[in-house]
């Protein structure tokens, strides 16, 4: 089995050269689909290591893989023997990365022939940390561009400064790690590893990490990743405990801001996240089965109970009444509340 040690130091990287890290498990499907995509990229004089990190899979994941080996000639397949999650297997992929930058793909999505090259001149040519770019969602048929939220463009900016505003979209609402290009020496120190013990919302906690520890970073206007949305077995369409997960996410991430004195001006954000997805998953889960509904009603209670009573205070009269009212009705929560006033 892969180590998951600490990421090691930097060694001598190949100036420009790009690792892209492909977690799968049983994706038959689709992950021909992307490694096609990686062997079409056109890349002038830039090396690219493409490392699939076939995690359990049970179906013919890694074969399929394996017949882009002439095609791609920097590809590697690393396999977990048994299923780890897909924030283990990006922390092996980092752990065995090569390249100068860094780039994540899911194995059901893929890129246009120019993306990589894109985003890491535009990464050399700002000397930025990272870069993030939009997106383009693939529903069936249909295809729609995703701008990122942030309207300045090829520019240098602070990623920590652009957390806020609480009241309106900002970059750290747009969580998708693999919507961007990262210099690997940053994420040695500004942030290593994903969360293992998250199964969902991984992206989030790494993001804000990333966030609150790098120093620069630019949006890009390169929208050469395509997304598929709304397949069967996404997690957004399976309901056991892995829809849990963000509670345990969002209570990381108060306890990151929290916990510094430089960052304690972003909790409010952090909190008006934790408090919009709870009332996302709470609205939908009349169609959870009934244990997991009580359990996201309770963990959701307990997370509040522990937010600073002035945080929480503010939060909530921010939202509107339905909103409000709905978590405030929680029953654990609303003794908890009754307990501390």
């Amino acid at each position: 089995m892969p180590s998951t040690s600490a990421l090691p130091q930097a060694t001598a990287r190949p100036p420009g050269s790009i690792s892209v890290i492909i977690p799968a498990m049983n994706q038959q499907d689709f992950i021909g689909d992307a490694l096609a995509s990686l062997a079409r990229q056109q890349l002038g004089h830039r090396d690219l290591e493409v490392l699939v990190v076939n995690d359990g899979s049970t179906d013919a994941t890694a074969a399929i893989a394996a017949e882009f080996l002439p095609r791609i000639p920097g590809l590697r397949i690393i396999t977990h023997r048994i299923n780890r999650g897909v924030s283990a297997a990006r922390n092996t992929g980092l752990e065995n990365a090569n390249g100068e930058f860094v780039v994540f793909l899911d194995p059901d999505d893929w890129f246009a022939p120019t993306h990589l090259a894109q985003l890491a001149e535009g990464l050399e040519a700002l000397e930025v940390d990272f870069v993030r770019c939009d997106h383009v969602r693939v529903t069936g048929a249909n295809r729609t561009v995703h701008h990122a939220p942030q309207a300045n463009r090829n520019i240098v900016l602070d990623p920590a400064a652009d957390i806020s505003p609480i009241d309106s979209a900002t970059m750290i609402d747009y969580p998708l790690v693999w919507a961007g290009m990262y210099r690997a020496s940053v994420l040695e120190t500004a942030a290593p590893r994903f969360d293992e013990d998250l199964r969902t919302c991984e992206d989030r906690a790494w993001m804000w990490q990333l966030c609150l520890n790098a120093r620069s970073y630019a949006v890009l206007n390169a929208p050469g990743v395509f997304y598929r949305r709304g397949l069967p077995g996404s997690l957004t369409q399976v309901f056991d405990e892995r829809q849990l997960d963000f509670v345990h996410a969002y209570a990381r991430i108060l306890e990151m801001v929290l916990a510094d004195p430089r960052h304690e001006v972003h909790a409010p954000k952090a909190l008006r996240q934790f408090l919009a997805v709870s009332c996302h998953h709470l609205g939908r889960s009349a169609d959870f089965p009934a244990a997991l509904r009580q359990a996201l009603a309770s963990r959701i209670a307990e997370q509040l109970a522990h937010v600073p009573a002035p945080l929480l205070a503010e939060g909530l009269a921010q939202l509107d009444d339905k909103r409000r009212k709905t978590l405030t009705g929680l029953r654990p929560f609303a003794a908890a509340t009754r307990e501390r006033t």
